[in-house]
């Protein structure tokens, strides 16, 4: 087990594989699963900062779709609810928020804890696929650009760091 352990690790090692590591740490992290990718865009920014559209983009595509999955599987859950039950849900405020502001409700996705959830409630009231992939890529992206830039310039200039 400890050998599986390192050798998974050593496959995540971002000098080597950076580009590849980033994409998948951010497409994880935009489904259910409780983990946040900017320190892996950060870290090989850190280590090449070079990569820094490179890694934006691909933390953007990443997370971008795994909130595309996330949107899907919000779309799968609403399907089964609606076979075993036989009627429609009822209305939860969430629900009813996202519904008024439409896709462009997508745009949020990025925000921690309610984002990506916000993903899955999207595709459970079946609201337009596409047009509420783009706003989640727009908003990612604004994200990894703003949290990036505000690590590598920021942060030493405020903590000395």
């Amino acid at each position: 087990m400890e050998a599986w352990f390192e050798s998974i690790l050593v496959w995540f090692a971002l000098p080597k594989f950076g580009l590849s590591t980033v994409f998948v740490v951010a497409f994880v992290s935009a489904t259910l699963m409780p983990l946040g990718s900017e320190p892996a865009v950060f870290g090989l920014v850190k280590l090449n900062p070079d990569l820094f559209w490179p890694a934006v983009l691909i933390a953007t595509l990443g997370n971008t779709l795994g909130g595309a999955l996330t949107w899907w599987m919000g779309y799968a859950a609403e399907r089964a609810y609606e076979r075993v039950r036989h009627r429609r849900p009822p209305d939860a405020r969430a629900l009813r928020w996202l519904e008024r502001f439409g896709p462009k409700g997508c745009l949020l996705a990025w925000l921690p804890i309610v984002g990506d959830p916000l993903c899955g409630v999207a595709g459970w009231l079946k609201l337009p696929f596409w047009p509420c992939v783009a706003y989640m890529a727009v908003g990612k992206f604004l994200r990894y650009v703003s949290m990036t830039a505000a690590l590598l310039w920021a942060w030493p200039i405020l903590f000395g760091g």
